[in-house]
């Protein structure tokens, strides 16, 4: 299990190289960039496929697997970048972020699974800290006027909690599916930018560079590992350290020169980091008393 928790958890590291990738892509509107992104991500699973081909019995894919898959991948991205024209990128990225601490609660309607009290601690201190990095300490309103903007985010944290959770019911379904889930993410996301939006495409080696790191890790790679690790791992210790998202984000767009190191980022990240910790208690403990015996 720890070894799956840590393949999960490489997932939000890749997903704090978001921004970045994000900024360097130039002005390529939201739903051209995801489909552009997804393509690549739908490549990799192809690739894989080809080149390491299983040997194990193909498993039937339930209906519910591909409702679960298709509409968390792209009613993530759908209703983020609905949240993002409609209101406030503070407020609506605070809502949105709800997602982590959806999922350590809604763990504890999972079959097998017992949610602590270190648990929920550990993912409000993480909720904390993503504050302080999204609001920079500056505080936060919410406006009647941007209801849709605010209900979208919800919906947004909604829709990647449930599919988080639900995927961990369908453990037989090997993680190659997510292959097929970043096709159709393509392909919708493809539709809404011809309805929505005007095509710009990059502009320089640069910027279609930037495309494929997105497809390749944070909307690519980032998707598989997750899709493991809430398969096969602790996914409430997932689900804490989730928050280290954008304190990693953050810390990446420092050091790239694009952000300050402020006193804020600090205290976020000492939330953030005694959240996963406190969230991992259990299992950190479980590992140090193996070590113990071994050594005795």
């Amino acid at each position: 299990m720890a070894r799956a928790t840590l393949v999960g958890f490489s997932a939000v590291v890749m997903w704090a190289l978001l921004a970045l990738f994000t900024a360097g892509s130039g002005t390529v509107p939201p739903f051209l960039l995801s489909a552009l992104s997804f393509s690549v991500a739908t490549l990799i699973g192809l690739i894989i496929r080809v080149a390491a081909p299983t040997s194990a019995p193909s498993v039937s894919i339930p209906p519910a697997v591909w409702l679960i898959g298709i509409s968390g991948l792209f009613g993530y991205h759908f209703f983020y970048f609905t949240a993002l024209r409609n209101a406030p990128a503070v407020e609506a990225s605070l809502i949105a972020y709800l997602w982590p601490l959806l999922i350590v609660l809604g763990s504890a309607l999972m079959p097998g699974e017992r949610l602590g009290w270190h648990h929920i601690a550990g993912a409000l201190l993480g909720l904390a800290g993503t504050a302080l990095i999204i609001t920079k300490g500056g505080g936060f309103t919410f406006e009647s006027r941007y209801a849709l903007g605010y209900m979208a985010a919800g919906a947004c944290a909604l829709f990647w909690s449930g599919y988080s959770l639900l995927s961990r019911r369908y453990q037989a379904v090997p993680t190659s599916v997510v292959t097929w889930f970043c096709a159709a993410t393509a392909v919708l996301s493809a539709l809404c930018h011809i309805l929505l939006e005007e095509t710009v495409w990059p502009v320089s080696s640069a910027e279609w560079l930037n495309v494929l790191g997105l497809g390749l890790l944070p909307v690519g790679a980032a998707f598989y590992a997750w899709d493991f690790g809430v398969k096969r791992g602790n996914i409430q210790v997932l689900g804490a350290a989730s928050y280290a998202a954008p304190l990693l984000s953050t810390l990446i767009l420092i050091a790239a020169g694009a952000a300050e190191p402020t006193a804020n980022i600090i205290v976020a990240c000492l939330l953030i980091t005694f959240g996963a910790a406190l969230a991992a208690k259990n299992m950190i403990l479980k590992r140090r008393k193996k070590h113990v015996g071994e050594a005795a």
